[in-house]
């Protein structure tokens, strides 16, 4: 079994692969391996002309991120001991893949662990994509070290370090390969956002640890494939964050959460239509009304279940929401 592989899903990312796949190339030392979802644009061509090396496994449709990733993943099962999943729309840099593979190769009881992801849209900052490692309340609300909901905080290497986390950033992951394939990989009715947090949970339910690696660093882009505007997004985020609560929360624990989230999310859909429009709260009301009716979701490898959800965070706190909009917590080391 070879140690790791680069595996990046792409799916109408031509653009993205031109830009950034060469120095993924130049900066890594792991093979890489695309998984394509059934892409329409030029990007098996460029890739075939350019780049004949590299590994290509080919879907039939997009199946968004989650089940785009466990299908590729399925071809590779066996091969690997590690994956490193990356976002078409990442800029690494020197040895990046190294430092994680190696954080983790000593560690068994780590199943993932992420990189420092910083923006290359807001140079010197934090990605709003998993910054410096994730964290839930007691909600399931996410946040990160470096970037607490919509505020991103400066990199002044106040975050070098390495610790445990609640969940890795799915835009750059690296896992155990056999850790993901026995929990059955990321929960395919997610389609995509936050199938990465629930995979986090279920690898903890079971006595795993996801870890921070500091000496790691990328760039991410955002918006590559699904933009912040796209009331789809919205959509995603807020039915996918029930179908979490309700896959790893025992169901006494699971209805109680549910009951503050109703009134929590109300407020969300207010604000969301007045500051982004109908569309966008309509899809709150969507996303509740599918999380009601598309049960099959909740089947989906009904691993051990929690009464609490209990934070790798030294000191937890209720709401991320209740934290930043009205004690004015907007940083990471304000919540401590």
């Amino acid at each position: 079994m070879k140690e790791a592989t680069i595996v990046i899903l792409n799916y109408n990312g031509e653009a993205m692969l031109r830009q950034y796949l060469p120095q993924v190339i130049s900066n890594s030392i792991f093979d890489i391996v695309v998984v394509d979802n059934g892409s329409d644009d030029a990007s098996l061509s460029f890739l075939r002309n350019n780049f004949p090396n590299i590994r290509l496994i080919l879907l039939s449709e997009n199946h968004g991120y989650s089940k785009g990733y466990n299908l590729g993943l399925e071809d590779l099962k066996g091969e690997y001991s590690y994956y490193l999943l990356l976002n078409s729309d990442v800029k690494v840099t020197a040895d990046w893949d190294r430092a994680l593979v190696t954080y983790l190769s000593d560690k068994p009881d780590v199943a993932a662990c992420q990189p420092k992801v910083l923006s290359l849209v807001k140079k010197g900052y934090f990605d709003y994509a998993g910054a410096a490692g994730g964290f839930l309340d007691h909600l399931g609300y996410p946040f990160c070290r470096g970037r607490v909901l919509h505020v991103l905080e400066e990199d002044q290497c106040q975050y070098s370090d390495s610790i445990e986390l609640d969940w890795a950033s799915g835009a750059c992951f690296c896992v155990n390969s056999s850790i993901f394939h026995k929990l059955g990989g990321f929960n395919p009715h997610f389609f995509s956002h936050m199938e990465e947090i629930d995979l986090c949970w279920r690898m903890r339910n079971e006595g795993y640890k996801i870890h921070y690696c500091g000496e790691s660093s990328v760039y991410h882009l955002g918006g590559g494939t699904l933009s912040q505007v796209n009331p789809f997004k919205t959509y995603l985020n807020f039915r996918n964050s029930l179908y979490m609560l309700k896959s790893n929360l025992e169901f006494n624990s699971f209805i109680k959460v549910f009951c503050v989230r109703l009134v929590m999310d109300f407020g969300a859909m207010m604000h969301l239509l007045f500051t982004k429009g109908f569309s966008h709260s309509r899809a709150v009301v969507k996303a509740y009304w599918d999380f009601l009716t598309m049960r099959e979701a909740l089947r989906f490898h009904q691993v051990k279940k929690v009464k609490r959800f209990k934070s790798a965070k030294t000191n937890p706190i209720y709401s991320i929401i209740i934290s930043y909009y009205f004690k004015g917590k907007k940083k990471y080391s304000q919540l401590n």
